[in-house]
């Protein structure tokens, strides 16, 4: 089953100083950060903070590529989490067809943002997470694990670049 998710914010991650998108369940209380590299988070604070280029960065060129072959975006699928990777699928909509393309949480973010469509995780994902977070064995990640779930929507502002 999937659980409906927004973008609450993107933050630093302030042991390993590595870019995190926080996810956060929109009819809960559900938290999922996933790291994503600095280009990645990049391209999502843009769009978040609505900063127009002078000439259209990647996930911009595949939005007119998409609406060029008249293909709509229906969703975006935080869809595995795996070796503590996660893996997430692109859904079009084209001619009536349903097609799935795999990609990385962060390039499906970042166009699910241009193109307004609904961000999903799977539920499997979340129980996954919360589980590798449980059995950690590191003070570090337990630290953080703590720090992200103390967050309230006021801690979690806009990522600047």
């Amino acid at each position: 089953m999937e659980v409906e998710m927004k973008i609450r914010g993107l933050m630093m991650d302030p042991v390993t100083q590595t870019p995190i998108v926080i996810l956060k369940d929109v009819s809960g209380g559900t938290i999922l950060p996933i790291w994503v590299g600095m280009y990645e988070a990049n391209a999502i604070a843009l769009e978040i903070e609505k900063v127009s280029t002078p000439r259209p960065m990647t996930h911009d060129l595949i939005k007119t590529l998409l609406c060029g072959l008249q293909a709509d975006v229906r969703k975006v699928v935080v869809s595995e989490l795996r070796d503590d990777t996660f893996y997430a699928m692109i859904w079009l909509e084209k001619d009536g067809e349903m097609i799935s393309v795999d990609s990385r949480p962060s390039d499906a973010l970042a166009l699910a943002l241009r193109t307004d469509c609904p961000i999903y995780v799977e539920e499997q994902v979340i129980r996954t997470s919360k589980a590798t977070s449980s059995v950690s064995d590191k003070v570090t990640n337990d630290e953080l694990k703590k720090w992200l779930e103390s967050l309230n929507d006021e801690d979690l502002g806009r990522y600047k670049m």
